[in-house]
């Protein structure tokens, strides 16, 4: 009775006294993962914050003109006082819009017709030739025709951030659904799966690495198809004001609207590869 006594308190006591080395081993996992995040970000920042200083002692010491480039510090300046005056919100919102409807509509319609072409090969001798010939043509190119079409409205806008949109979508879904293997859909006939299934089973999974990388870009051309689209003529939108600001040049706003598309579009960007890491967890690929 006193043996096994002692067995089990001392069995006790490792299991108390191990707990609290389990609990230290995962904070200070967490605690590295942490660090690692921000080892990232330091490393990330190094470049821009060095040019910045450069950048800015240079304008302090007048060694460069502050109308041609302004110091960082000015540049701050001027966004504070859009933001103080709501000037800024009021264009980026209406930036906004514009991309995201243009954007919904080309690649939605992108996305549809890469599924059916890369579904069915009639289709794709239908429409690919044509599609792909479209492709090649210039945004400012198709500008004055749109412009001509539609005027300076916001369909011709939309349309022209559309045409962008519409094609990075295209190419990457037909050629997901391509790629995907053929053994894949012999097993499928095997299990007798339907059409339907076969395609939510098989073809999207497989497609999938194209399809976010498709909508990435996509995004991608449709923010700078919207810059295109509100340098051409526009009364609002971020364009405008940069457009503006240029007439008067007021160059500290010039750069801010530049921000502001750099930093909308890096944002959309981090939200797709947000998606990938999400969606794609199941890939086992090549990290650097």
């Amino acid at each position: 009775m006193h043996s096994t006594g002692t067995i089990t308190g001392s069995a006790g006591a490792e299991a108390i006294g191990g707990q609290p080395e389990q609990v230290k081993g995962k904070d200070a996992a967490a605690r590295r993962k942490r660090n690692d995040k921000w080892a990232i970000v330091i490393r990330g920042l190094i470049l821009p914050v060095s040019v910045l200083i450069v950048w800015q002692i240079a304008g302090s010491l007048e060694l460069i003109s502050k109308t041609l480039l302004p110091t960082p510090l000015a540049i701050l300046q001027a966004f504070i006082d859009l933001i103080s005056s709501g000037e800024l919100f009021k264009h980026l919102q209406i930036s906004v819009y514009r991309a995201a409807v243009g954007f919904l509509l080309g690649g939605g319609l992108g996305l549809l017709l890469g599924l059916v072409s890369g579904l069915f090969r009639r289709a794709e001798e239908t429409l690919d030739p044509t599609v792909q010939m479209l492709r090649m043509i210039p945004h400012l190119a198709i500008t004055p025709l749109f412009i001509l079409w539609f005027g300076f409205g916001e369909l011709s806008k939309v349309l022209l951030i559309a045409k962008g949109a519409f094609f990075p979508l295209y190419v990457n879904t037909f050629l997901g659904i391509r790629s995907a293997d053929s053994k894949l859909f012999d097993v499928a006939r095997i299990l007798e799966f339907s059409r339907w299934n076969q395609i939510t089973r098989l073809v999207i999974p497989a497609a999938m690495p194209n399809l976010l990388l498709g909508l990435r870009l996509s995004l991608g051309v449709a923010w700078l198809g919207l810059v295109v689209a509100e340098l051409m003529g526009s009364s609002e939108g971020i364009g405008y004001l940069i457009m503006d600001a240029r007439q008067f040049s007021q160059t500290q706003i010039v750069f801010v609207g530049i921000i502001i598309f750099a930093i909308v579009g890096k944002l959309t960007d981090s939200l797709v590869r947000l998606m990938e890491k999400k969606l794609l967890k199941w890939r086992d690929s090549y990290n650097g």
